[in-house]
């Protein structure tokens, strides 16, 4: 029985032939109707989601399967003081597969000790959120065509974004890439992530505050929100945030097959008027979403079409 818990929990190989099966489901939708008929997804959102929730419902329906579920703590017995161990027990008793997201960072690992069915992690705090990655890895491919030699940027909040982590961890696998840091000293990329994950991959990386000096060089942008709730006082928060809002202006110097990404939701760091340039790549993304993890609830229960 396989989990996915981290991103690098599975070998590159595995996450092409993952990537594989989507673009295959994308083309051939109707292959895959039946495929998890009499199966059942449990999403266990312990925190709130929107798109990585739907996305997995979608997903399962879409695949034949039925849900089952909660979309925040306080309607489980995680109210009354349950542990995620005895939740997942219980669940894992009524379900062939869970999705779960979890504040706390970890979670998801507890979880697979103690499940007799795949855990998926969902998102667990500022940690990990390896599907969000492989949604992020399908729009690359689908978009750039290739997933080494590329130059990405990231931008916001690098410090807590656990989007951004998986994200950096999946490409240090690949060659060729490039990777520019773009965000306040405040959030900068953890000290870990340099040491463990760039610096022992001999990952080619620099860091800037400047999102408009960083523009041209870039195949990827991959936005994240600034969080002003991060910040110790309002005036650091004001000084930096417009910094980090993509404009039209801001694009000028852009390539003109530069991709934009941003795992969502998006609050005001990417202006609507982006939304038209067909650089804009951030609700493609969300279509990949749900059919990589279509993908991956076949691999994990192990059925094929």
């Amino acid at each position: 029985m396989r989990h996915l818990i981290d991103i690098l929990d599975f070998t590159t190989d595995e996450i092409d032939a993952l990537l594989d099966r989507a673009d295959d489901i994308i083309a051939n939708p109707e292959k895959y109707q039946e495929v998890c008929k009499h199966k059942k997804l449990a999403t266990l959102f312990f925190e709130p989601s929107t798109r990585t929730r739907l996305s997995f419902e979608s997903a399962m329906l879409s695949l034949g399967g039925s849900v089952l579920g909660f979309s925040e703590a306080k309607s489980s017995s995680a109210s009354k003081g349950e542990s995620v161990s005895d939740t997942i027990q219980v669940v894992s008793a009524y379900s062939d597969i869970i999705a779960m997201r979890h504040p706390k960072e970890g979670a998801p690992l507890v979880a697979s000790f103690r499940s007799g069915v795949p855990i998926i992690n969902a998102g667990d705090g500022g940690h990990f959120h390896p599907t969000q990655t492989l949604t992020d890895l399908l729009t690359i491919r689908r978009e750039k065509g290739r997933l080494d030699n590329l130059t990405v940027g990231f931008c916001g909040d690098l410090k807590f974004g656990r989007t951004v982590h998986s994200l950096i961890s999946a490409l240090s696998r690949y060659t060729g890439i490039k990777i520019v840091l773009i965000s306040p000293d405040e959030l900068k990329l953890p000290t870990y992530m340099k040491t463990d994950v760039l610096d022992k991959n001999n990952m080619s990386y620099r860091e800037t505050t400047d999102l408009v000096e960083a523009m041209k060089e870039l195949d990827i942008l991959y936005m994240t929100r600034v969080q002003q709730e991060r910040f110790f006082n309002e005036a650091d928060y004001i000084r930096l945030k417009d910094s980090y809002i993509l404009t039209a202006k801001k694009m000028e110097s852009a390539k003109e097959d530069m991709c934009i990404l941003h795992p969502l939701p998006r609050v005001n760091e990417i202006s609507v008027e982006i939304d038209d340039d067909p650089r804009a790549c951030y609700f493609k993304q969300v279509a990949c979403g749900k059919f990589v993890r279509m993908a991956l609830i076949m691999k994990l229960l192990e059925v094929e079409a």
